[in-house]
């Protein structure tokens, strides 16, 4: 059994603490972001922007949000409008009704394409897993390359970052993402030609980018800032995600006493997002549910594959994923990811949602900010709710992680290839028949002790044989005391930021 001691030092082993490594790059930081007038906000004002001061808040109403601005670090929150407006009181949600989801449960979906810069929530998981290095002197702006692993949106959080700092950031993704995300990555990126590396591949072919980041680690100029590994990622949904999912919560069931929020739903990913279901667990005593691709059922039977559902990297099980707090395991097929896609950004779907189905034209309109992983997280909440019998009081939230935007390219090439005389009112009907009206076509799990047992030693394959990772340390993450023990790095973390500012000279208060 492991005691308080043996956490402490795994803690420290895998990254979290709060010691200065370095006081020369420590000190060459402070100078960049004086010399530049870069702010770091901490956690706690990205969990609760109202505590921003106001000296922060009013540059930003005249201030695109997806400008490489520092300023813009003050939105990487959930309370942000789509026109840059903000913070809220409550961040943009939706509530998907019984009409389209054939079930009672309320399920309500908050929209990460408010995010400033690269419209996604992957930017503040880029965030939080840099700024702790940046003040512990981990990291020198003035010095290291950043190398952002990624299956997307990570990287371009990570590229955004490395921007306002003026500092050189690498992105390394599959060849087979996004056009879009390749797009933005051409005009961001410093030197695109050597700056954005493209590993073999698709959404599933993680180990390649572990392989190309093992290369690159050999320059020492070259700092890895890997999502997979760094628990500041799992920390900042726990402590950002996980209270602006609560206040949606709380907003939605206002009045409703018999309210219970059930359960959270995520993609699996790198397992950052999960970090917030640990937090309405710990507060609501909700579920938690991962979710991965039917086409690469990795969590569900040790399977593998490669899929579509872009955002949701798999074949592996990311060391920052506490597996032995998960609830249940479902998996979407990447058909009824296209399908929706289809049918949520077409003339004819949309008229079936409101002419047929009865949905409400605003509703539909705002179906447009859910991009493939999102459609994948409400199919998956859809099914958790009808095999655990959810009822009217019973809520289950999760993230739209982007819009549709992003997969335009995709969605005209799929059209095409299934859809060659158009997308009519008949593929409409069939679409939303077999995905929402039916919607047998995920598969669940519920996760026993044996069953997070067989999830979690699948991880020691990646962490321990090929990557490394010691074996005391990836045993201690099967233990809940390694988890809550890690609680306080935020708040220490956050009076580094604040003393940080302070040596930068920007820190600002009301």
């Amino acid at each position: 059994m492991y005691n308080a001691a043996e956490f402490a030092r795994a803690h420290a082993s895998l990254g979290l603490t709060t010691e200065i490594a370095d006081t020369g790059v420590y000190e060459r930081t402070v100078e960049r972001f004086k010399q530049r007038g870069i702010a770091l906000p901490t956690f706690g004002e990205l969990a609760d922007p109202s505590t921003i001061p106001a000296a922060r808040i009013a540059p930003l109403a005249g201030l695109d949000r997806n400008e490489p601005d520092s300023r813009n670090l003050f939105r990487v929150h959930w309370f942000g409008g789509l026109d840059g407006s903000g913070p809220h009181e409550v961040p943009d949600y939706i509530e998907l009704p019984p009409e389209m989801t054939g079930v009672e449960a309320r399920i309500l979906l908050a929209f990460g394409n408010r995010f400033p810069m690269i419209k996604a929530h992957k930017v503040q998981a880029a965030y939080a897993c840099l700024v702790p290095r940046l003040v512990t002197g981990r990291f020198d702006p003035t010095v290291h390359r950043a190398v952002w692993p990624s299956t997307g949106n990570y990287a371009r959080g990570g590229i955004a970052i490395s921007r306002i700092m003026d500092c050189r950031g690498v992105a390394v993704l599959p060849e087979g993402m996004s056009k879009a995300r390749f797009d933005w990555l051409e005009q961001w990126t410093l030197d695109p030609a050597n700056d954005i590396i493209r590993t073999p591949g698709t959404e599933s072919n993680v180990k390649e980018i572990y392989d190309t980041c093992n290369e690159l680690e050999k320059d020492p100029e070259i700092a890895i800032i890997n999502q997979f590994s760094e628990f500041s990622n799992h920390l900042g949904h726990y402590s950002i995600t996980g209270p602006a999912l609560e206040r949606v919560y709380e907003h939605a069931t206002s009045g409703d006493t018999g309210a219970r929020l059930a359960a959270y739903v995520s993609a699996s990913g790198s397992a950052g997002t999960l970090g917030a279901g640990d937090y309405l667990k710990d507060h609501h005593g909700s579920r938690i549910a991962a979710v991965e691709a039917l086409e690469c059922p990795t969590l569900l039977e040790n399977g593998f594959g490669d899929h579509n559902i872009q955002g949701i990297g798999d074949k592996h099980v990311p060391l920052i994923h506490n597996v032995m707090n998960t609830d249940d395991v479902i998996a979407v097929s990447d058909r009824s990811t296209d399908a929706l896609d289809a049918l949520f950004n077409t003339a004819a779907g949309k008229a079936h949602l409101v002419d047929r189905v009865g949905l409400d034209p605003s509703l539909v309109d705002s179906l447009k900010h859910m991009g493939y992983s999102s459609s994948c997280n409400a199919l998956a909440a859809i099914k958790l709710a009808k095999e655990r019998g959810y009822g009217r009081e019973d809520v289950i939230v999760t993230v739209a992680t982007d819009g549709s935007e992003l997969y335009d390219a995709e969605r005209a090439e799929y059209l095409a290839h299934h859809h060659p005389d158009g997308y009519d009112s008949v593929a409409a009907a069939s679409d939303f028949g077999r995905e929402l009206e039916a919607g047998d076509t995920a598969k669940h799990l519920e996760l026993t002790e044996a069953e997070r047992r067989r999830v979690f030693n699948l991880g020691y394959f990646t962490w321990v044989e090929q990557q490394g990772t010691d074996f005391a340390d990836f045993t201690a993450r099967g233990h809940q005391g390694f988890w809550d023990g890690m609680r306080h790095f935020v708040a220490d973390w956050d009076e580094l930021i604040v003393e940080f500012n302070e040596r930068t000279g920007t820190r600002a208060d009301d």
